[in-house]
């Protein structure tokens, strides 16, 4: 690990007085800065942090809770003013095993990747380790976030045990992006806007006693309509401002298609119980039609979605520029 590089990490600490202690004493010593940023934790997880007399540590305070997000931005900016070429984001509960840190900052120092992030979903032995509700509910969500995100190639999307470079880092717009649970989510869309490229890792969850402050039931209700809504914008900004392309024809064939086939069909067939008459060969294809066809239309949209995923070398790439 080159020492000549500034590395930092960042703990968001709330109701984790419990294990924070234990956490901040596995960072590995090729981290030069510990952050710990203290979400108006009323356990005082700071002051537990600030007490252990590490020089490595430096803690932050927010006046009020701000959620996981605003913790990790006030990290980051903490980060880039100690001159910090790369940051790593771990939680506070000890669910991340520090000693796969190297490996979520090797590909950033090669510059394979501007963003890595752990992928739990590659060991069967932490799958069985993980808690059913936790793992159904990040199944479910994953297909959305690889939709809302544009980044197909990547699993478990969720996952806050990730590392940024500066590059990437100093051109974000960290105001813009969410403070609290859906902060990962919308770092990956931010960073798809950016064509940042963004490399799995695979790394086991650590799971003990520590409670889960994310409640899946919440997530599940809350994520997919902000999940849909951001898949809209992406696909506007990205295939109709930034760039015009096949995808962008297809979508404006495909989509209207689409709708007349799905409405109208819906109109026929209320119509037709209705009255109790049955609709003609002719409306059916009228509805049928255009159905398919837009599907088939959509799909190769979608094709083309996954054919630009960033990679290194793009020449499409703003961290190239």
């Amino acid at each position: 690990m080159d020492s000549t590089i500034k590395k930092a990490v960042v703990i968001p600490a709330y109701k984790v007085i419990s294990t924070v202690t234990k956490v901040v004493n596995s960072i590995p010593e090729f981290i030069d800065f510990i952050i710990v940023v203290d979400d108006k934790c009323p356990e005082g997880s700071g002051k537990k942090a600030e007490s252990l007399d590490n020089p490595r540590v430096t803690v932050i305070y927010h006046d009020k809770n701000k959620g996981v997000g605003a913790a990790v931005k006030s990290g980051y900016q903490k980060a880039m003013e100690l001159g910090c070429e790369v940051v790593v984001k771990i939680d506070g509960d000890g669910q991340m095993d520090p000693e796969y840190m190297e490996n979520l900052i090797k590909p950033l120092l090669l510059d394979q990747a501007d963003y890595t992030k752990g992928n739990r979903f590659v060991d069967f032995k932490a799958l069985r380790a993980m808690p059913k509700a936790r793992l159904i509910g990040n199944n479910m969500l994953s297909f959305l976030e690889k939709i809302f995100s544009g980044y197909w190639d990547i699993m478990d999307p969720t996952n806050g045990y990730t590392a940024i470079h500066k590059r990437v880092l100093g051109k974000l717009d960290l105001n813009k992006i969410a403070d609290r649970f859906f902060f990962e989510s919308d770092m990956l869309f931010n960073l798809n806007l950016y064509h940042a490229v963004v490399l799995d890792i695979p790394i086991p969850a650590k799971y003990e006693n520590e409670p889960s402050s994310l409640s899946i039931g919440k997530t599940l209700v809350k994520f997919p309509p902000r999940l849909l809504y951001g898949c809209a914008k992406r696909i506007f900004l990205k295939y109709f401002i930034y760039d015009f392309n096949m995808a962008s024809v297809y979508i404006l064939v495909g989509l209207p298609l689409f709708l007349w086939g799905l409405i109208f069909g819906i109109v026929e067939w209320a119509d037709s119980i209705r009255t109790g008459v049955p609709r003609h060969t002719g409306a059916i294809m009228l509805c049928v039609l255009p159905l398919i066809v837009s599907i088939e239309i959509l799909l190769q949209a979608i094709n083309i979605d996954i054919r630009n995923v960033p990679r290194k070398g793009d020449i499409n790439s703003k961290w190239n520029n």
